[in-house]
Order: structure tokens, then sequence, then C-alpha cells
């Protein structure tokens, strides 16, 4: 066994206090293969060292809330299914960051795969998959290809395993230049009678692999995901997984048919970190030690060592705890779906785990140190007021007015961050399985429960100029805006999983945009009785390589779910006919700060982001939410990138009918993005009004332009601006 050296502790991401806790913790040197096992538990990316701390503060408890964080995903009742059935939604969000960064198609689609198996791990059937992208310039020499790689990945994975993918959120911004984001998340849905946890339990119950042969790809990656980037960042590439739809797919059939008898203790996927930290998780979770044989683990490749079969993150394969006297039983259904299967060990109780090869212990590590004791940090961070100085945001100052609104608005149209992402969606199917009602352009994608009236509604959101800015306030909006675009198409909010990305949590100017953006993110979870249910940390998005150590902005990013107990009462944002009235929810404060116009326009990133009033966005959100259900508008869309008048575009682009505005003055009524607003039509006005609700009728729909006081824009120079950013660059 290879000598541990003060170089071999360093090149496994520990630190040398680190080490030392290693040495305390077993009371003398580990082996390779115990070194590498700490070193993953103890990355960021498993342990969640810098981040546990305030993660802890979130709400996450509901009377609807079945499962929250520390499963795999987390659980919702979701009520009544067919023929007397009880149903949970199951969903959660992960990065695959770094990976797509390094290999973007591989990396996007094992991003896929990973969080599939989180969900169909606890017994859910999968029914939607949404990404939340961020890009860097789209004049940067690499970007092209890395849009192209992401975009293939996803749709080549989610299309094949036969999973819609039905929307999400693409943005640019050079900060990602060096380190692109891909946020994957999937919902699914179960009877709550079979739900599967992953609490290994019953000592002498035997321990099976199931899946695809373990190989080296991926060996690392755990660490790789927990460390910034540098200029050798394309070496890396043996660190990113790779991964086979087809067989994800009979993965699935095959645990789910394995779910229907009473076989399972426990069940756990091969995420990141691989054998370990599904094994450790397990053990953990169920207070019980693990054995293992390495000898009898499948392995593709010749040779491989124990170190190379714990470390490996080889995708579709899943790990279970069985009822003894049910293995027979059990590999028939997956030899039947032409995958390994193998019993590698047994629960115990020593509380350690141990491994053995080749006749002797390789491993013999106790549980505690690995998990639940593993290093936790309280780092120090900047306040607020001090961030805000360290960002150097500039004050707003005079803004200058618009010469003109129609030109300002087909500019905006036709901006990386608001043009047409049908070149994207297109390459995704949003189809399969016939249950999609609403899919990418709208406020929320909405998928129906199959066999009943009901539907789920999600959404992906976050707003990282806002966050960068302030990053309190911008953790509210995150929320918040997954609230209103799953109102707007007529489902309750029901809660949410996150995505929090951000740069070098040993910086403290990095640290406080962490703390303030959960603090943000916690008020407005309370707030709005909308809990956090399950998530993921990815710090360390940087890159040495743009030079000058370039980070991220603060990403938070939300998925939000919610439930419609009658998907006929669905509403769109497509203008319905012409002659509706048409109204403003909420408040036009005409705030600029941070918007989209003054950076695209002015090239300006520039004042605080807008502020976002809690009681206010639940006060709206229920309100629209009752004239959905009641049949009284016909159209709704949350005002939200580009404010007012973008968002009328957008409704003008969905249905070709396009509207005459009264109320639209200057620069800052058209493009000010304040939070809280909905755009909704009415064929019935007089009957919407509501005491305490601000509401402003601002016209009428009909025509073939966006009109307003001093400007007309046909739709077809909108549809124009609108379509030509995508086509125009991945044609050149």
């Amino acid at each position: 066994m290879a000598e541990i050296t003060a170089e071999t502790v360093a090149a496994h991401g520990l630190s040398q206090e680190e080490y030392a806790r290693v040495l305390h913790a077993l009371g003398r040197e580990p082996n390779l293969v115990e070194l590498g096992i700490f070193s993953v538990m103890w990355s960021e990316h498993c342990s969640y060292k810098s981040s546990r701390i305030h993660l802890k503060k979130l709400p996450t408890e509901a009377p609807w809330v079945i499962c929250g964080p520390g499963e795999n995903a987390g659980v919702i009742d979701i009520g009544d299914g067919p023929n007397g059935t009880k149903l949970a939604a199951i969903f959660k969000m992960e990065s695959h960051n770094h990976p797509s960064y390094i290999e973007p198609y591989q990396g996007a689609a094992t991003g896929v795969g990973g969080i599939l198996r989180d969900v169909f791990t606890m017994g859910a059937r999968p029914v939607a998959n949404m990404n939340a992208l961020r890009f860097g310039r789209p004049d940067h020499p690499k970007m092209k290809h890395l849009v192209q790689g992401v975009v293939a990945g996803i749709g080549g994975y989610g299309n094949c395993v036969g999973v819609p993918t039905v929307g999400g959120e693409t943005n640019f911004h050079k900060a990602y230049d060096g380190n692109i984001l891909v946020n994957a998340m999937t919902v699914g849905v179960a009877d709550q009678d079979k739900i599967f946890y992953s609490a290994a339990t019953g000592v002498g119950n035997p321990i099976v692999y199931v899946g695809s042969k373990t190989g080296r790809d991926g060996i690392h990656g755990a660490t790789m995901a927990s460390a910034d980037f540098d200029e050798k960042s394309e070496e890396k590439r043996p660190t990113v997984q790779v991964g086979d739809p087809f067989t994800e797919k009979l993965l699935i059939e095959a645990c789910l048919e394995l779910m229907a008898t009473d076989a399972i203790v426990a069940i756990q996927d091969m995420g990141a970190a691989g054998l370990t930290s599904s094994s450790v998780e397990m053990a953990t979770n169920g207070k019980a030690g693990i054995l293992l044989d390495m000898d009898k683990v499948p392995c593709r490749e010749e040779g491989m060592t124990p170190y190379e079969m714990m470390l490996s993150e080889s995708q579709e394969r899943m790990l279970m705890v069985l009822k003894p006297g049910k293995e027979a039983m059990a590999e028939a259904i997956f030899r039947k779906w032409e995958l390994d299967f193998a019993v590698i060990g047994e629960v115990t109780d020593t509380g350690h785990m141990v491994l053995t090869f080749q006749g002797e212990t390789v491993c013999n590590i106790p549980l505690g140190p690995l998990a639940e004791d593993a290093p936790l940090y309280d780092r120090p961070a900047l306040n607020l007021a001090d961030y805000k100085a360290w960002a150097g945001v500039k004050p707003l100052g005079d803004v200058p007015a618009s010469t003109d609104i129609g030109a300002d608005l087909l500019k905006l149209m036709g901006c990386p961050d608001l043009a047409s992402r049908r070149w994207i969606y297109e390459q995704y199917d949003s189809q399969v399985g016939a249950d999609t009602l609403q899919k990418s352009g709208g406020d929320a994608a909405v998928v129906r429960l199959h066999g009943t009236q009901k539907a789920l509604a999600m959404s992906t959101d976050c707003t990282p100029r806002y966050c960068y800015a302030d990053p309190y306030e911008g953790g509210k909006q995150a929320v918040a805006e997954t609230y209103r675009n799953i109102s707007a198409v007529g489902a309750t909010p029901l809660a949410i999983t996150n995505c929090l990305n951000f740069a070098n949590p040993q910086r403290p100017e990095i640290m406080a945009q962490i703390v303030e953006a959960l603090r943000g993110m916690g008020e407005a979870c309370r707030a709005l009785d909308y809990p956090i249910v399950s998530g993921n940390v990815s710090l360390y998005n940087e890159s040495k390589a743009t030079g000058g150590g370039s980070a991220i902005l603060p990403t938070p990013a939300i998925g939000g779910v919610g439930l419609m107990e009658n998907h006929e009462t669905m509403v769109k944002i497509a203008f319905k006919a012409e002659g509706e009235a048409i109204f403003v929810i909420g408040q036009s404060n005409g705030h600029l700060g941070q918007s989209l116009w003054l950076r695209e326009i002015h090239g300006r990133e520039e004042g605080a982001p807008p502020p976002v009033d809690l009681a206010a966005e639940r006060a709206h959100g229920e309100f629209v939410r009752k004239l959905i259900a009641e049949g009284k508008v016909s159209a709704v869309h949350d005002v939200s990138d580009g404010g007012l008048l973008v968002a009328l575009a957008e409704m003008a682009l969905a249905s070709g009918i396009g509207c005459q505005i009264e109320e639209i003055g200057d620069h800052f009524t058209a493009f000010g993005e304040d939070q809280g607003r909905y755009v909704v039509t009415s064929a019935v006005a007089e009957t919407i009004q509501a005491a305490g609700i601000p509401m402003t009728r601002i016209g009428a729909t009909g025509g073939t332009a966006v009109t307003g006081p001093g400007f007309a824009v046909e739709i077809a120079a909108l549809r124009e601006a609108n379509e030509a950013f995508f086509r125009d660059w991945m044609e050149g």
C-alpha cells in the first residue's frame, strides 16, 4: 500500500488540520483506501462543511411535508390519487457545474442521470425534468461549444430515458466565462405507502449492488467539484462521469418492479463519491455498520483496486439492503432487465465501515467521523453593509430618459437573456408520457397527474445580478419568483428545492453572499408558507483560468413545485382574444436599479435590486389563484426581467394578438422591475376588482402591434428580434 505523505494528503484536498482529525479518528495513520474515503466524504460536495451551519436555519416543515432535507429527495403530500391511493411528489435539484465545463455533453448528461436516480431511488416514477443553466458571454471563444454540448447532453439523456424535459431557464453573464452552471431538477410521483428511504437496518441483512459495472470514470469527481478551476482544468476530463441513458431506463423499471414487492429494507443511489457515499450514508442513517467484500463488486475494467472501486462515480448504479431470503427473487428481476446484480456485503452492528479484498481487511473506519462528525466550519463572513461596500455596486444616480421606447423594447427582446429559447427546448422531448400540459415558454411547466384531474406545476428561478448587488434581497426574490410563476398558471405553491451555487467560501465576501442569500430565502419561505424540502450546495465555482480568479455571481437557484386540483382551470401567458381588458396587479414604482433595461440599453449594472414585499407577494399570489379558479381571467403572466412592457410583448408573441396600452408613459413604467406584479386579461373586467389589492387597468388586447403613447412595435418585428439571437449565433 502506498505511503501517505504530505503531498498525498494535499492531493486529496484535505488540510493539515483535517488530516490531524483523521489521525485522531483512527488512532493511527490511514492507508490509501481510507484516506480516499475521508477525502470524498469530507469534501464540500458531500459534507457541506461550510454551509451546514447555515442550512439548519432554513424552514423545512409544513403539514404537507412528508420528508424534508436529509434523504435523496424531498417528499410532499399531493392528496388523493386514482383507486383510493394517496400520492406524493418527490423532487430535488442538483448541480453538475465543474464536469459540464470540462466535458459539456457528458457533464450535463450525467447531471440529468444523477438527479433522476435521486428521485426514483425513493420509489417515485419521474414525470418531469427541468434545468437551470448559466453561461458566460456569447462572444467568449468557448461559450458556443459549451452551450451546444450542455443542451445536447441534457436532451440526449432525458430524451432517451423517456422523461419529458418541460422547462427551465438560461442566462448569460461574463461572470460565468470560466465556470458555467448546470443545475438539473427532477420531479417524480409515488404512492405514499411505497416511499423508500436509505437507512440500512437489520444486522446480517444482505447489501446488494445493482445496475452497471464499476469503471474508472469519475474517480475524485466529488473532490474535483469541491475545488476551484485553474488553467489545467482540461486535464481533469477523466474525473467526468460517462452516462448511459438506456441503462438508466432499465434501472428505473427494475427498481420500480422490485419496489412493488416487500423485499427492500433500504436503497440509495451511487452518486457523488459512488460506493463510498452510498454505503456510508445508508449505514449512518440506520445507525448501523457495514461490511463489504470488494472482490464481489462488478467491475468492467481489469485489475481495479479497492481505492478505485470505492471512489469511482460510474453511473447507473444503486445500493440496496434486502430482507434475508429475497436475494434470488431480486436477482431474477435485475437479470431480466439485463443489469448486474451482486450481493457484496452485509449490515453489521459495529458502527464501522469495514472493507475486505483478497482475504485482507483494507479499510476499517468508524462511521461517526465520516458523516455526522465530519468537519463543520462557521467561516468568517462580512456583514451586509461591508459586503455591499466590497461589491462596489454604484448607486443608480440619474437615469437618462428613453428616446425611443419601441426601439428599446426591440433591443431587449433580442438580448441573450430575453431571446427565445426555442433553439434550446426544441432539442428536448417535452411530450413523452403524454401528460405535459404546459412546457417551456410560459411561467411554469405543468404536468398532469395520470388518472386524475390534478397537475403539478414547476418553475426554476434566480436573478443572480440581484443577488450580487444585495444577496439578502436576491435570496428573497428567487423564492418569490417561483411562487409567482406557479401561481400564474393557477397552482398552489407547496415547497421548493434549491441548488446553491457560490464561489470560494473561504473568502469572507463570498461567505457573506451565502449567509445573506440563505437569510433572504428563509424569510421568503416562512412568509409564503413554502418550505425547503431538498437541495444541493455547489461551492468553489470560480476560475483562475480567466485571469485574476473570477467568481461566479451568487446563484441560489430555486426549484418550486405546486399543485393544481383541476388542470382544466390552468391558464397560459398568451392573450386569448381581442378586446379584453388588461390589468396590472401590484404596485408599479418604476424601479430601474439592476434592471435589464439599464444593462442592455446603457451598459450599466448599477443600483439596488428591487425590494421584495413578502406580504404583498402572498396576497397578490392568492388573489391571482382565486381569479384563475373562478375563471375570471383568460391570460396571466408575472412581471420579471425587462419589466411590464417585456411581459406584454411576451404575451403578444405567445398569441399573435397585439395590445394598446394607455398607462405606459416613460421608461420607468415600461421597464422597471418592481416585484410582486402580474399582468392579467379579462373579458369580465368589472368583476375582478378586490379590496386592498393594487390593480390598474392599462389597456386592451387587439391589433398586430404592441402600442402605447408614442410607440408602436409590430409583433412580426418583435418575433424577428426575439428569434434572431440563438438562430444567428448557432448558424454563424
